[in-house]
């Protein structure tokens, strides 16, 4: 056995469709080991909430070892994991190609997918992870679900928790009348043909949030591409399948896998990049599904085609050249890069843009907001969330910066309320939901 090494850490494919994979014997077995891999190693002590209960379970047991615990106590350590897959990416020294094979995000949803087949996933939880129907929904009567959904409705919010399990405190994104594909057919933007990006062409995968919770964000990213000579087109099939993941619906997520990649396969074909604008749905595109589905050829096209929209207007920066016109704005930013972001494993790629503008002041933000889609919603969740958020909440605080932004959505949102529960915090920074909303400002170019 070698400890360490320099060769890159790879994922293996998941083997969701072997009936192996749901024997709850072998999970087990493959559940002790890495958990008592994990108790002697512990680097990931402070990550998400699943390590401390790990080692909390351990340590109060008969012996201190993983022999005295029942297998009965891992459930809430499987429920605590958020499949954020830090510990894959920047802690744990023995993911493949060590021969350990540690992978405890994947082991964590292949225990999720048990219970899925056991059909053990709550209602309430399967309503919510709806979300293009509950989007689509929502706007017919967008001010009264966010009369409804405001944690300022005591009673609203009251019946919403115990209903949903939806946590009564917790501030929820918001819905528009309008969706992104509505607002952008009715006013689309006209191509600067003189910008250096000129001749590049994109397809917006608008995301399910984007499209009905804050179209603003798909707005101004169409507006700083095609500033920068892009002709971007906006195609939104489906929701990405992230919230079925985080629930073990491997299957359901196959699904959404196919139709989305198929529908999207004749534009790349004829030479269209796609962006997504949320990093959670541009890590599904990227890394989930092919993993999910490793031998289908739409779904391995999609993938190299797929780029974060931070990202993708980098890389126009760095091989074209950003287009001109870009002027200094007065609002200093605490940028949070988001786990999903980093999961991608490219960088930086908001900050990186966000300097694009002169003389940017930004604070960068490296660590979870605690949220963990909409797990941190959840009841039963929600004081953990906010306490593992709370070290970015204090630095956004301390950093007395105008605005908060991360590139994930309820991650900003979640910051924010992290910052205003503070000793009583009453003076909030604004909050941008996507850091592409400041280029547009800088470019004149804001809705």
């Amino acid at each position: 056995m070698r400890e360490g090494g320099l060769a890159a850490p790879t994922r293996h494919p998941l083997a969701w469709e072997d009936p192996e994979f749901y024997d709850e014997a072998k999970l087990d077995t493959e559940l002790r080991r890495v958990f008592d891999i994990c108790h002697t190693c512990r680097r990931c002590f402070n990550l998400c909430d699943s390590f401390p209960r790990l080692f909390d379970l351990i340590d109060e047991s008969k012996t201190g070892e993983l022999d005295s615990v029942a297998s009965a106590s891992f459930k809430p350590v499987i429920d605590a994991c958020t499949l954020c897959d830090m510990c894959f990416m920047t802690k744990c020294p023995y993911v493949p190609p060590h021969e350990f094979n540690i992978d405890f995000p994947h082991l964590m949803l292949r225990a999720r997918a048990v219970e899925a087949k056991k059909g053990e996933v709550e209602f309430s939880e399967r309503e919510l992870a709806k979300t293009d129907r509950n989007g689509k929904l929502a706007a017919y009567v967008a001010p009264l679900a966010n009369w409804a959904t405001n944690s300022a409705n005591k009673m609203m919010r009251g019946l919403l928790e115990k209903a949903a399990g939806l946590h009564h405190e917790a501030h929820l994104p918001k819905y528009q009348s309008k969706s992104f594909a509505t607002l952008t057919r009715e006013k689309p933007p006209v191509v600067d043909r003189s910008a250096p990006g000129f001749g590049r062409k994109a397809v917006l995968f608008s995301t399910c949030f984007t499209n009905y919770n804050d179209p603003q964000v798909g707005l101004a990213a169409r507006a700083v591409l095609a500033k920068n000579g892009v002709e971007t087109e906006v195609v939104y099939p489906q929701c990405c399948g992230m919230p079925l993941l985080e629930q073990g619906l491997i299957g359901e997520v196959a699904k959404a896998a196919r139709t989305i990649s198929g529908t999207l396969q004749p534009w790349i074909e004829k030479g269209y990049d796609v962006i997504a604008s949320v990093p959670s749905c541009a890590l599904m595109l990227k890394f989930e599904w092919p993993l999910i589905l490793p031998n289908d050829a739409g779904v391995k096209l999609l993938s190299k085609a797929t780029f974060d929209l931070s990202e993708y207007v980098v890389d126009i920066a760095r091989k074209e050249g950003i287009a001109p016109g870009l002027q200094p704005i007065e609002a200093s930013l605490a940028l949070h890069i988001s786990c999903h972001s980093r999961a991608q494993n490219m960088g930086q790629k908001a900050a990186e843009m966000v300097r694009l503008i002169p003389g940017a002041d930004v604070q960068v933000m490296e660590r979870c907001s605690g949220h963990g889609g909409t797990w941190g919603y959840r009841t039963e969740n929600f004081e953990t969330a906010l306490k593992v958020g709370r070290p970015v909440a204090q630095q956004a605080r301390d950093g007395k910066k105008a605005c908060v932004a991360s590139e994930c959505p309820l991650a900003g949102l979640h910051i924010t309320q992290g910052i205003e529960k503070l000793d009583g915090e009453t003076k909030l920074p604004a909050l941008v939901t996507h850091p592409i909303e400041l280029v547009a400002r800088a470019y004149g170019l804001a809705p």
